[in-house]
Formats: structure tokens, C-alpha cells, sequence
């Protein structure tokens, strides 16, 4: 059983109570809210926030996640 919020089936009972010459419009409304992927700015804001004092981090990674005890039982 899939469970939504309140406001998300609030929504879908108003969609649905809605007369169909009035579709057009919402759609075009809901659309305007939802900015498709490409649209989007990348790198986001916070990419690369993290800060290291060396730069051969990924070269390292199996070193680090060794060193970290990955892998191992605890």
C-alpha cells in the first residue's frame, strides 16, 4: 500500500473534480511549478561545499575505506 500526504490526495480529489475544458489551464499551471532537469543549474549550489587539505582523495578511496575498516566484520 503506497501512503501520500494529505495535501497530495487533496490535490488529486480536486484534479479530479475539476470540469475538463478548465484541464488545460491547471496542467499548464502545474507545469510552470516543475522545472524540467535540463533547466536546472549544475553543479547545484552546494556541490562541492566539502573542503580537503589533499587532492588525491579518489586515487586513495580504497586506501580510506580500508583504513576506516570498511568491509571488515565488526
Amino acid at each position: 500500500m503506497i501512503r501520500v500526504s494529505s495535501d497530495r490526495d487533496e490535490l488529486r480529489r480536486l484534479v479530479d473534480n475539476l470540469p475538463e475544458e478548465r484541464l488545460p489551464d491547471v496542467l499548464a499551471e502545474v507545469r510552470r511549478h516543475l522545472a524540467p532537469a535540463a533547466d536546472r543549474l549544475w553543479p547545484p549550489a552546494w556541490f562541492g561545499a566539502g573542503h580537503a587539505d589533499r587532492t588525491d582523495t579518489a586515487a586513495r578511496a580504497e586506501e580510506i575505506l580500508h583504513e576506516e575498516g570498511f568491509g571488515r566484520a565488526r
